[in-house]
């Protein structure tokens, strides 16, 4: 019996997407050590028979926490921001769980073993949304003199979800963590904490980036205990495009030493002419290689 799963979630439409993640996984030989698992969120009955074939459980997502049904009309796929704290539930027989977003893929197996390291003795393995080049969540608009304005959308988001101004000033500013990567024991109390924070953010705010909320509150606010891996753990390409390694076949980090990207992630999608790569394979940017050459290439798994 494999004791580590790596789970994810996807409706019929991130079907393709979701086959390149396990196409990805299953690339590398310590793969076969390790359990897929997914979480149906729409997917069709065609879809499914042809994932049987490929991974070990498929469950139905639910909602786990009871959400208002106008909320959820026909969003089915919005039920992975409420699952994913509930893997244990659904797939109980694993010690260690590695969830990553179906519109992410592993380009270097180090990074699946540093996420079920950094879970050891009840800790969260996840990363942080901040590093060299990455975008800025607060904004600051100085008014005059030494007075500014200053906009935090951490803050904002605890503040219409029902959180007290003692905890939405706790995570104004600290380092954003992105949910789409990361990794946890069966038996982590981070689970618990994790639910109750999740369960109060979907009282009263919206359906869409409350894990991400319960989970920053959670680290910052409760203090769970977090393992924070490098950026090329969950290498968000929507903040900074990578480089490409032409000699390896490989996408890098820009920085030096450009270092190999363990997991691309496609979230907030790449977008050209009004279309996303992530629901249009066709799709290629612009990315410099480590040679200073500018080549057209997707960053979607080939």
């Amino acid at each position: 019996m494999k004791s580590q799963a790596i789970v994810t979630l996807a409706d019929s439409n991130y079907f393709e997407l979701l086959l390149e993640l396990i196409s990805s996984i299953k690339q590398f030989d310590q793969s076969k050590d390790v359990a897929i698992c997914i979480l149906d969120a729409g997917l069709t009955e065609k879809q499914i028979e042809i994932l049987k074939e490929k991974v070990e459980e498929i469950k139905k997502a639910n909602w786990d926490i009871e959400v208002s049904k106008f909320k959820v009309k026909n969003k089915e796929w919005l039920k992975s921001q409420v699952s994913r704290a509930f893997l244990p539930d659904y797939f109980p027989n694993y010690k260690k769980y590695l969830w990553i977003d179906c519109d992410a893929w592993v380009n270097d197996w180090t990074a699946v073993e540093l996420y079920f390291k950094a879970c050891d003795n009840g800790k969260l393995g996840i990363t942080q949304s901040v590093g060299p080049g990455y975008k800025i969540l607060s904004r600051v608009k100085w008014i005059f003199g030494k007075l500014a304005l200053i906009k935090s959308q951490n803050f904002k988001h605890a503040k219409n979800s029902g959180f007290s101004d003692e905890v939405a000033r706790k995570i104004a500013f600290a380092p954003h963590i992105n949910i789409g990567v990361f990794s946890l024991e069966n038996t982590s109390p981070c689970w618990e904490i994790w639910r109750n924070n999740l369960k109060k953010a979907l009282k009263k705010g919206n359906i869409f980036g409350s894990e991400g909320l319960a989970i920053n509150i959670s680290v910052y606010v409760d203090e769970i205990k977090t393992e924070f891996l490098p950026l090329l753990c969950n290498w968000i390409a929507s903040n900074v495009l990578p480089k490409y390694d032409a000699i390896n076949k490989t996408f890098v980090e820009p920085y030096l030493p450009n270092n190999k990207i363990g997991i691309m992630h496609l979230a907030a999608g790449l977008w050209k002419n009004n279309r996303d790569m992530r629901t249009n394979k066709d799709i290629e940017i612009d990315i410099m290689t480590l040679e200073g050459k500018i080549i057209s290439k997707t960053l979607r798994f080939e």
